[in-house]
């Protein structure tokens, strides 16, 4: 489990951060003392909960919350602020706790043991979140794909859950109507030597499935946000906002039969 603590005030920060090892000593402790320190954990590594202040110079903890979310739509949201007026706004964001400070550590325990997105432990298969932006995480750190169309090549298969595409089928989904056939054909061989390539860094290259010009994923080697949706998990359903990979046009089609 790692948890993000922000706040801007030294001595705040320092007391929130003791009680979260004591209501949590297991748990990997974050501390960022701005916004601009907290997203660029959040970029860097998966936060499974962030623990916010709300009077905050720069961005208040109500945005932080929003572009956190943004960044990965599972990280838990959990208030603690010395201010029991935005409350009512704390909860439209689906938070998971609002305490008020002097922060207690039965108060945070009960937060945490009632998490809208519970933790997930398991990191010897990939996760995937498509609720948001699309990302995947091995080991709760994001990978990095050497290109941008690599990443939305794997998208598009996840996205699949299983089914095969074709060259043709891919080049139309990556280029649409570009009329440089051959040229796009060549360049998809570079994106998929690039998306084994990024999956064997973490061990993860029996995912991507290439049989005679028929590209898959083995949904059974993923554990995936949209995947537990569809069988009706409870986390995951809390965990969709209406938005699915929205860096891509093309899955708008699976976001409206998610509506």
């Amino acid at each position: 489990m790692r948890i993000l603590i922000v706040d801007d005030e030294p001595m705040s920060l320092q007391e929130t951060k003791n009680v979260s090892q004591n209501a949590k000593p297991e748990a990997e402790i974050i501390t960022a003392e701005n916004y601009k320190k907290a997203l660029l954990e959040a970029k860097d590594q998966k936060i499974d909960i962030a623990i916010l202040d709300i009077e905050m110079p720069g961005m208040n903890g109500l945005e932080l919350a929003k572009r956190l979310k943004d960044i990965c739509s599972d990280t838990n949201i959990i208030f603690a602020t010395a201010y029991s007026e935005y409350a009512l706004d704390a909860f439209s964001l689906y938070a998971s706790g609002y305490l008020l400070k002097p922060l207690k550590p039965e108060s945070l325990r009960e937060a945490l043991h009632n998490l809208r997105t519970p933790v997930q432990y398991s990191s010897d298969r990939l996760q995937v979140q498509c609720f948001g932006n699309f990302e995947v995480f091995y080991n709760g750190r994001p990978l990095h794909f050497s290109r941008t169309k690599a990443k939305e090549l794997f998208a598009y298969l996840i996205d699949l859950r299983g089914a095969a595409a074709n060259t043709g089928e891919l080049c139309g989904v990556l280029w649409e109507d570009s009329p440089q056939i051959e040229k796009n054909r060549h360049y998809l061989r570079n994106l998929i030597a690039d998306v084994k390539r990024t999956l064997k860094e973490c061990n993860s290259e029996d995912v991507f499935i290439c049989r005679r010009n028929m590209f898959s994923i083995d949904t059974d080697k993923v554990d995936c946000d949209y995947y537990r949706f569809l069988k009706q998990e409870v986390p995951a359903i809390n965990s969709y906002r209406g938005e699915y990979m929205r860096q891509y046009s093309w899955a708008e089609f699976s976001m409206n039969s998610l509506q």
